[in-house]
């Protein structure tokens, strides 16, 4: 099941797109990773609580990851085969028990046993969501990518908001109040996957019947697989660099420029719904020029600003890093549905793929960053990854599909 479920009699011109569904399963995008960005967000306050070198700050964020990484394909191919319509209640139960647990952690091994349950979570959620989204998009899927995970974008934005203005002033207890937030998120997801069971009896033959032009069938075995490398060659790009911006941002600017915490957390903030502004320009913009464009703009375009971050002083940080979220997040939904229609019918298994090697580089490159940063500095660390745009130049290696 690729695009929208209209009635086979009608042409494809005429599909609708149903934004109640799209505007459902974002918002529940955007309540998963506000209780997902909260981990990062009270790094600072869990370095300090359980005394902490940054290479462990890393590895939470790597058990994080690792998780939902691993097991996101795995979800989405059994479900490629076996619709559950009601998954998306249950993964974010799994994230409502990690919240409970983080709250009241004694220790460093029970904080990464509670990252590793929201993981879970998320693992369960994001391919199945992006499923949704690509049914309720009526053959916009770039638009209906986008809108989702705008959702998520938001939602990591506002991480930061909860930590600074609950989580730090309280303490770890008041974690326990987010657990609201999964709640509201399976109550919205129980409707959604009404809504999912329902789309389930129309006949497969015609929903999938419009799944990939003709042009497109013609690529090779071969050609797929390099295009599925260099994508996710981009992936590596992407999700590396933005791991030393949403784990250690708030660091760098504590220590390069000595600003409070809770002023870091809102530079975070405001990073975070730049990404947040970029994600939802994305996937419209690949609509109508071509996905190929976005992802060649997108990853190298934002080189030189990478460049100049590093050296800039208190005033330049912030605005050079709005401009990088902006450009940078303009490339997921591209890439997402570019390798959904490089693999025809494989809707849940490719989103798992990407959303898993996408949060698998995300946690692998906090790990790394942060072992480096306790070697060379977080300054210096910012100087390597300026230059990780450059990968950007294989788009040029991508076929045209549009």
């Amino acid at each position: 099941m690729t695009v929208g479920y209209a009635p086979a009699r009608e042409p494809r011109g005429r599909e609708v797109t149903a934004f109640a569904v799209l505007a459902g399963i974002s918002f529940s995008h955007l309540l998963n990773d506000t209780i997902q960005s909260l981990v990062p967000a009270i790094y600072p306050m869990l370095k300090d609580s359980f005394a902490l070198n940054f290479a462990q700050v890393g590895l939470m964020t790597l058990t994080l990851q690792v998780t939902a990484s691993l097991l996101q394909p795995v979800v989405g191919l059994y479900t490629d085969r076996r619709p559950t319509p009601y998954s998306l209640v249950i993964g974010m139960a799994v994230s409502l028990v990690g919240l409970l647990l983080l709250s009241v952690a004694p220790t460093f091994g029970m904080v990464l046993v509670a990252a590793g349950l929201m993981g879970v979570g998320s693992a369960v959620f994001h391919p199945e969501s992006s499923r949704v989204a690509r049914m309720a998009s009526g053959g916009r899927h770039g638009l209906a990518q986008s809108v989702f995970q705008v959702g998520g974008n938001l939602g990591s934005s506002l991480g930061p908001l909860l930590a600074a203005f609950l989580v730090v002033p309280h303490g770890q207890s008041s974690i326990a109040w987010c657990s609201l937030l999964a709640l509201v998120a399976m109550v919205v997801l129980w409707k959604i996957g009404g809504w999912y069971r329902s789309r389930r009896s129309m006949t497969p033959t015609a929903v999938t019947s419009h799944a990939m032009p003709d042009h497109r069938r013609r690529l090779s075995a071969r050609r797929v697989g390099w295009s599925l490398a260099i994508l996710a060659a981009l992936i590596f790009s992407k999700y590396f660099y933005l791991a030393g911006l949403n784990s250690y941002y708030t660091f760098y600017l504590m220590e390069k420029f000595h600003v409070s915490v809770r002023t870091a957390q809102i530079d975070l903030f405001i990073f975070l719904g730049a990404v947040a502004a970029g994600t939802i320009l994305g996937g419209p913009i690949g609509d109508r020029f071509g996905r190929k464009y976005v992802i060649w703009g997108s990853i190298l375009g934002v080189l030189p600003f990478t460049l100049l971050l590093p050296h800039a002083n208190l005033f330049w940080t912030p605005i050079l890093s709005i401009v990088i979220g902006l450009i940078l997040a303009s490339a997921f939904s591209a890439i997402v549905v570019y390798a959904q229609e490089l693999v025809p019918g494989r809707v849940g298994l490719i989103s798992g793929v990407f959303f898993g090697f996408a949060f698998g580089m995300g946690g692998l490159g906090a790990a790394v960053l942060g072992q480096l940063a306790d070697r060379i500095g977080i300054e210096s660390v910012y100087r390597l990854c300026a230059f990780l745009p450059l990968i950007g130049l294989l788009a040029a290696f991508l076929p045209d599909l549009d």
